[in-house]
């Protein structure tokens, strides 16, 4: 009994040590993303000489790709709520795979184009404003969580990993979605 009891406790230990090997990863990780993108979007690539054409084809694409980051989201709760594991993982990995995707193009299209200043008026504004604000800071927010909450899973601490799934789900989704609510708002100001 007591043999058993200490393989039980060291089960719990590597998992919980796999969840701690992280935690300085995913805080340093949430710092630098924001941080790092905050800076490049200030960067602009001819105030170093180098002469690149507008990326102006980008944000249709990352807009799509947020709004496929979306649909991969409810697609792995579902697949989870049915059972398949391995589907709901798979599509997980697909769904941080897009995001990154997105980052990158986002990065890239504003180190290339000058930014692009929204012309609706009234309470449209009000409302492209609200979501362009609430779009960014809970995008910021959401690093952490993902990375929590993926990490938890790689350690088999699946009642940690749902309970804060509950919490991260909706907010990635609500910024996946925003960011395409966001870019048809702005899309007819552009200047291609």
């Amino acid at each position: 009994m007591e043999n058993n009891q200490s393989k039980e406790e060291l089960i719990i230990n590597e998992k919980h040590s796999i969840e701690t090997r992280f935690n300085k990863l995913i805080i340093a990780v949430s710092v630098i993303i924001p941080v790092a993108v905050a800076i490049l979007f200030t960067v602009k690539l001819k105030d170093f000489g180098i002469i690149v054409e507008p990326f102006g084809f980008l944000p249709p694409i990352y807009a799509t790709i947020n709004g496929i980051t979306a649909i991969v989201l409810i697609a792995a709760v579902y697949a989870i709520k049915n059972g398949r594991r391995k589907l709901h993982e798979k599509l997980m990995v697909l769904a941080i795979a897009l995001s990154v995707i997105f980052l990158v193009m986002y990065v890239v299209y504003h180190m290339t184009a000058d930014s692009t200043k929204y012309g609706g008026e009234g309470i449209m504004r009000w409302i492209y404003f609200f979501l362009l604000l609430s779009h960014i800071l809970l995008s910021i927010a959401v690093i952490p969580l993902v990375l929590i909450t993926y990490v938890r899973a790689l350690a088999e601490r699946f009642d940690r990993h749902k309970k804060l799934a509950k919490i991260t789900f909706p907010i990635w989704l609500y910024v996946a979605v925003t960011g395409v609510i966001v870019y048809l708002m702005i899309a007819p100001y552009y200047n291609y």
